[in-house]
């Protein structure tokens, strides 16, 4: 019994320094976890992405980590014992915050540390977004979960905030609504597109059934969008089969066009289209149906057949008016006698009457008779020349014509007018014969008529150049170049049209407009072509080309070329200007009539001589006629339509625009007297519009109206 007991008692300090020895090794692996732990906790709390603030339980800040300075820009020694977490947040944030959980609580929650805290202390989870305010007072967004710190016995004895930066995300989030806006706004413009589109517009799927459409499309077939998408297309058109088998082309060919069917509305109403079609895919190429639109063509095909039935109507009129045309000209040509024969009594009086020294009066009136005369008579042979070239009845001698010749002949008769008008002429020398296919007459009235217009539209002082340069080795080509105006692209294109004188119609040059059209016709029925090249503010060279020819027998045997001689100096006239005219003594009202005709002028003049009230301003273009009406400011201002740079309602939209000029009355008077003239002048705003020839009594009665509406005017204004 002893033995074991003892035994026992000898193995006890064994025992004990076993146990001792275990202890030893579980408290040294308790104290290497606690460090370990104690070392994870702190590179948390030390972590520079995380910004950990710990407060006591008054929420005054007692721990502040590396993150939190980082992120905010604060030394902890700044903050801890000075500052809670509500101090450095957005204080509008915070009060608002605190409103929502007032009223989510039904409680007041103070505007400050409280309202970051509440839901916490109440053992909620509370995890929100909050703005805080740097050091540098910069802001960033940051994400904050708030959490109740308690010791044993579960009294708060702090709070601990994490927070994160909540930057990248906040700034996402802005770009992802950007992106979402663009692609509202991209939808919403594509989807106007669609619908402003005149056509009705359809898309399906390869199988034909509807899978959106347009307003248009609505309309066309009496159909709501919802109606209408996931039906089959082919159920609206009067032809099913052909709306099928164009479906089927589309998927075939990619593309219809003009395809003809007649859609059919739910009233049973019927409209022919023109259905244009083409297939559409997705990113991957993957095919995903057909988009089309159908266009009404019914008004188009009536146009059409209306079109159609006016040609046939056209074709028969172009074919009376020809005939109506030769009746004219016919008619024209069996006229010119009987004109002539008094028009030669007319100006055979009038000028043996010039010859008998009649008084001044009497010496101006004969001058006119004879100018008016001697244009009628140059209008009469004009006339009579196209009547007879367009009913062909010009025989022409076509023969060998010797040009150096023709051109002596026709200096001799234009260099007089030429030295008269102050113009310098030059034409061309020959070193060798040369001979054109013409008529001797009819080309000698080409260049004549050529080298007048040189004339007449030349600048003071101006040139005519005469040349002929061979084209090839069978043409000859004749040209004469003035140092005019010049004439732009669209007047050019008006050239050889009868009576169009390209705005010189009411210009102090007398013309007929048919002169070139005669000049052309002539050389055209000659073999040749008629030409021009211009430069506006340079000049023109009109030109025309003719078949050489072959000497005849006495040139061919060797007689001496021809030359002309040289030019005759020009004599210079110098014009002595018009002294200005004063106003009549005693002139109450002023009137200004904007007009370039001089007979006109002086006719208004000798009308006005007789109201010594009146004083007459005139103005020969529209431009001068402005500048006079802002500066004189007349009461009444009467107005030609037909000016030589802009025309008398141009005139009268640059008055109205004017305050100075706006309220004077414009009475129009023109030549222009159809009744759509008057009707166009009286709704651009004449007080009146008045026709020429000028009826006195009328034309004054006009200008009184006028004159008392302008008194009437200036008394409202005055008021």
């Amino acid at each position: 019994m002893g033995s074991p007991a003892m035994t026992t008692k000898a193995f006890d300090p064994v025992i004990l320094d076993v146990a001792g020895a275990v202890g030893a090794i579980a408290d040294t692996r308790r104290h290497k976890a606690l460090l370990k732990s104690g070392a994870l906790q702190n590179a948390i709390f030390n972590s520079q992405n995380f910004s950990s603030i710990a407060t006591d339980e008054k929420g005054v800040i007692q721990l502040f980590n590396v993150g939190a300075e980082r992120m905010l820009g604060y030394p902890a020694a700044d903050v801890m014992n000075q500052l809670t977490p509500a101090d450095i947040a957005d204080p509008l944030e915070v009060s608002a915050r605190a409103k929502v959980l007032s009223h989510e609580f039904a409680t007041p929650v103070a505007a400050g540390f409280e309202a970051l805290v509440y839901k916490a202390t109440r053992g909620d989870e509370d995890i929100f977004d909050l703005t805080f305010i740097r050091k540098d007072a910069s802001q960033f967004p940051a994400v904050v979960a708030a959490t109740v710190l308690r010791d044993a016995q579960d009294a708060i004895i702090g709070y601990l905030f994490i927070c994160t930066d909540n930057s990248a995300r906040k700034q996402f989030e802005k770009e992802q609504v950007k992106l979402n806006q663009r692609l509202r706004d991209l939808r919403f413009y594509t989807r106007s597109l669609f619908e402003s589109n005149l056509d009705a517009l359809m898309a399906t799927d390869p199988s034909g059934f509807i899978t959106d459409v347009n307003k248009q499309m609505e309309a066309l077939t009496g159909c709501t969008r919802d109606e209408l998408i996931g039906a089959p297309l082919k159920d609206y058109f009067t032809d099913p089969s052909r709306a099928e088998a164009v479906i089927r082309q589309v998927l075939s060919e990619r593309k219809v066009t003009n395809y003809e069917l007649t859609a059919c509305s739910r009233d049973g109403k019927k409209t022919v289209v023109s259905y244009n079609a083409t297939t559409f895919y997705d990113r991957d190429r993957a095919l995903q149906g057909v988009f089309a639109s159908a266009r009404d063509v019914t008004e188009f095909k009536r146009i059409e057949q209306e079109l159609q039935k006016k040609n046939i109507e056209l074709e028969a009129a172009k074919s009376a008016a020809e005939t109506a045309n030769q009746a004219k000209s016919d008619f024209l040509s069996s006229m010119s006698h009987e004109l002539r024969s008094p028009l030669n009594s007319i100006l055979g009086f009038a000028q043996l009457l010039e010859s008998d020294s009649p008084r001044p009066t009497q010496r101006e009136a004969i001058e006119h008779i004879l100018q008016a005369g001697w244009h009628l008579l140059t209008l009469i042979n004009e006339i009579l020349d196209l009547a007879k070239i367009e009913s062909h009845q010009v025989a022409l001698v076509l023969e060998p014509v010797s040009l150096a010749e023709v051109l002596q002949e026709c200096r001799a008769m234009i260099e007089p007018q030429a030295q008269q008008l102050g113009i310098a002429m030059s034409f061309p020398q020959f070193a060798s014969p040369c001979f054109a296919h013409a008529d001797r007459v009819r080309i000698k009235q080409v260049l004549l008529n050529m080298l007048s217009n040189a004339l007449k539209y030349n600048r003071d002082q101006g040139q005519v150049i005469v040349d002929w340069t061979p084209v090839g080795t069978e043409r000859v080509r004749i040209s004469v170049q003035d140092t005019g105006e010049g004439l732009a692209a669209a007047k050019l294109a008006q050239l050889f049209q009868p009576f169009n004188r390209l705005g010189q119609e009411t210009g102090a040059k007398e013309g007929t407009g048919i002169g070139l059209v005669v000049v052309k016709r002539l050389v055209e029925q000659m073999g040749g072509v008629v030409g021009v090249e211009s430069t506006v503010g340079v000049g023109s060279v009109f030109w025309f080309e003719l078949d050489t020819a072959p000497p005849p027998l006495s040139q061919a045997a060797g007689e001496e070329a021809q030359s002309i001689a040289p030019p005759v100096p020009v004599i210079q006239v110098a014009e002595v200007p018009a002294a200005e005219e004063l106003p009549p003594n005693g002139a109450a009202h002023k009137v200004l009539y904007v007009e370039d005709n001089p007979s006109n002028l002086k006719l208004v003049e000798q009308i006005m001589v007789r109201r010594p009230d009146l004083h007459l301003l005139t103005a020969p273009n529209g431009r001068r006629g402005i500048e006079i009406a802002r500066a004189s400011r007349p009461e009444v201002i009467v107005m030609d339509i037909n000016l030589p740079d802009i025309n008398g309602v141009e005139v009268l939209k640059v008055l109205r625009t004017n305050p100075t000029t706006a309220h004077i009355p414009v009475v129009a008077l023109s030549a222009n007297a159809m009744p759509s003239d008057i009707e166009k002048g009286m709704q651009a705003g004449f007080f009146q519009y008045l026709t020429k020839p000028i009826k006195v009594g009328e034309f004054m009665d006009t200008v009184n109206g006028a004159l008392e509406f302008a008194d009437q005017s200036a008394g409202a204004t005055a008021r």
